[in-house]
């Protein structure tokens, strides 16, 4: 499955599809994307896809006092409106992306060129809606919010086996999210448990918008969900979404985490030569503790090791006992690669790199 499309993706959820109105909903888009724009970050914005008509039944239409009903209608559009907003996504430079809450909402994802679905946290079991999403063949995120791990399980199976690139997302669906209820610790059981998915984390907490991405990215997350919104139109701004300063806060934690944990985690990094430079400075030399001729075979009490190392010396890594000179050494003399009979003198790239080091 090709999931590299996942990989520093960071998804923004207009949050409560911006109230229904078309005009706010480019306004949030539009501010959004300048932050995008400006942090060099790979991003798409996601909206709500609902065919209210059949989504609520038509007996609890009225009912006011059930709160998702009443958000629900309040916030629904047209097709023609949010294919507006849809274009605007795309205009902007990001990926347009969207959840559908039911299989009509599918079929719109399909028409509007939707690039990348998300299963919601309510949805993981929903298998009529999971194998409609599943024919498109797009590209899909999950988030885990709740969910059983059985079902979780069965869900990531069911991709696997038709080959659908499938982003995981540790996500507690609390709105909005106490610090102590993040349980980040989760993405590593993520991690262990599906290794050839991407790991993400979508997070609703409201204290700060750094220290859950720098601790989900140190842990291996690598694709980063949050509701976005604006303070316009005397609404009121839920606290757990994302003003455009606040989004500018997490991308610039984004870069940091990056360039603290450096390259990757699956080998050995390669030392910069200023770290080396450094070491070697700590590195003690071998010097002679007496006078030896010509021919002579070194034993421990021939030599002391001290610093400074001088370049052409050999140090306490390369003595080996035995090692013959090759010409006379005067004590408190550094003992030169070239003067003894060692390995190392017929490895030109190690000669080269022991003239090189030291003061």
């Amino acid at each position: 499955m090709n999931n590299g499309l996942f990989e520093d993706l960071f998804v923004l959820e207009m949050a409560n599809n911006h109230w229904g109105k078309v005009e706010r909903g480019i306004r949030i888009i539009e501010e959004h994307a300048r932050i995008i724009r400006f942090n060099n970050v790979r991003a798409a914005i996601k909206l709500q896809f609902r065919d209210v008509d059949t989504f609520i039944h038509k007996d609890f239409r009225d009912r006011q006092d059930i709160r998702y009903v009443k958000k629900t209608l309040a916030t629904q559009m047209s097709a023609g409106d949010l294919a507006v907003l849809v274009n605007t996504i795309r205009k902007n430079g990001c990926i347009p992306m969207a959840t559908p809450f039911d299989e009509k909402s599918v079929d719109l994802c399909v028409d509007l060129g939707i690039q990348i679905m998300k299963i919601s946290s309510s949805d993981t079991n929903d298998w009529f809606l999971i194998e409609k999403m599943a024919k498109t063949r797009k590209p899909m995120i999950v988030s885990t919010g709740g969910s059983p791990h059985k079902d979780l399980a069965d869900l990531v199976l069911f991709f696997e086996n038709r080959n659908i690139p499938l982003a995981i997302n540790h996500c507690v669906a609390i709105y909005p999210s106490e610090d102590s209820e993040l349980e980040l610790n989760q993405i590593d059981f993520l991690r262990n448990r599906y290794p050839n998915h991407v790991i993400g984390l979508s997070t609703h907490e409201y204290h700060d918008w750094t220290t859950s991405l720098t601790i989900g990215y140190a842990k291996g997350a690598r694709t980063f969900e949050r509701h976005i919104d604006i303070e316009a139109d005397n609404i009121p701004v839920s606290p757990y979404c994302s003003l455009p300063h606040q989004i500018d806060q997490w991308f610039k934690a984004y870069r940091k985490v990056r360039e603290m944990c450096g390259g990757s985690g699956a080998q050995q990094r390669i030392a910069p030569k200023k770290e080396i430079d450094y070491l070697h400075t700590l590195v003690r030399g071998v010097y002679a503790s007496r006078d030896m001729p010509e021919g002579h075979a070194l034993t421990d009490d021939d030599v002391y090791l001290a610093i400074a190392l001088q370049k052409g010396q050999i140090s306490c890594r390369e003595f080996m006992r035995g090692e013959v000179l090759l010409k006379p050494c005067a004590k408190d003399q550094p003992i030169l690669i070239d003067m003894i009979d060692s390995p190392y003198a017929h490895n030109d790239e190690l000669k080269q790199l022991i003239y090189n080091r030291g003061i």
